[in-house]
C-alpha cells in the first residue's frame, strides 16, 4: 500500500511542476491528478475489502474452535462420568478420555493463534480504513480545488485576452487622429463662417436699387434721422 500513497498526486511531482513551467495546461494535469487518485481510491478499497475478509474469516474460525475445544473438554468428562457408572472399561475411557483433551488442547492453541492473526489483520484494517478515508478527503479537496482553478482560469483568460488587445491599442497615434480631426472640423467651421460673411456683404447693385425703391415707409432709424437733420438745419 506505500507504494500507492507514494504517488498520490502527479501535480505535486516535479514533472508536472516541469510541465507547468513550459506552460502546459495545469487543469488537464490536474484532472489526470484526480484520475489518478480515484484509481488509487478503488485499489485501495479493494485491498481494505480483502483485508477485512481475511480477518472476519479468522475471527469465525477461532470462535470455532474456542467451540471445539469447550466441547473435547465436555466429551472426557462424559467418558470419565462414563468410567466411573461402569458403563466403560477404565482403560478405554481414560484413553479416550486423554485422546480428547490432547485435541482440546490442539484446537485451543490454534485457536489462540488465529485470535492474534485476526487482531494483527483487525488493527491492519483500520489503518487502512483511515488511509481510505484520507485518501477520500484528499480527492474531495482536490475536486473542491478543480473547480475554483477552472473559474480562475477562464478569469485569466479573459483578462489577458483585454490586456493584450490594450496593449495593441496605440494610444499616441489615436490621439494625432483625434487631433488632425479636430483640427480639420475647425477649419471647415471657419471657412463656412467667412463664406457666410462673404455673402452677406456682397450685394449687387440691381439688390441695392430694389431696396431702395421697396415700400415708402421708413424705419424707426430713417425717421429719427430725418428729425436730427431738420434739427441741425440740413437740408439734404
Amino acid at each position: 500500500m506505500a507504494g500507492i500513497f507514494q504517488r498520490l498526486f502527479k501535480v505535486g511531482q516535479s514533472e508536472a511542476h516541469s510541465a507547468i513551467d513550459k506552460f502546459e495546461n495545469p487543469i488537464k494535469l490536474t484532472e489526470q491528478g484526480i484520475r489518478d487518485l480515484k484509481k488509487d481510491l478503488q485499489e485501495s478499497m479493494k485491498s481494505l475489502a480483502e483485508v477485512k475478509g481475511v480477518a472476519i474469516r479468522l475471527k469465525r474460525e477461532a470462535e470455532e474452535d474456542k467451540k471445539r475445544a469447550v466441547d473435547y473438554e465436555r466429551k472426557a468428562m462424559l467418558l470419565l462420568k462414563k468410567m466411573e457408572s461402569g458403563e466403560l472399561e477404565a482403560a478405554q475411557a481414560e484413553r479416550l478420555a486423554s485422546e480428547s483433551l490432547s485435541r482440546k488442547e490442539e484446537v485451543s492453541q490454534k485457536a489462540v493463534r488465529l485470535t492474534q492473526d485476526w487482531e494483527k489483520q483487525d488493527k491492519m484494517a483500520a489503518q487502512l480504513q483511515r488511509n481510505v478515508e484520507k485518501l477520500k478527503s484528499t480527492v474531495s479537496a482536490y475536486e473542491n480545488d478543480l473547480i475554483t482553478l477552472r473559474a480562475r482560469a477562464k478569469t485569466a483568460s479573459a483578462t489577458r485576452k483585454i490586456n493584450e488587445q490594450m496593449a495593441k491599442v496605440d494610444s499616441s497615434g489615436t490621439i494625432s487622429m483625434l487631433e488632425k480631426m479636430k483640427s480639420k472640423v475647425e477649419e471647415d467651421e471657419a471657412l463656412a463662417e467667412s463664406y457666410g460673411e462673404m455673402a452677406a456683404v456682397d450685394k449687387s447693385v440691381d439688390d441695392e436699387i430694389n431696396a431702395a425703391l421697396e415700400g415708402g415707409s421708413t424705419s424707426p432709424a430713417s425717421d429719427q434721422l430725418i428729425a436730427l437733420k431738420k434739427k441741425m438745419g440740413i437740408t439734404q
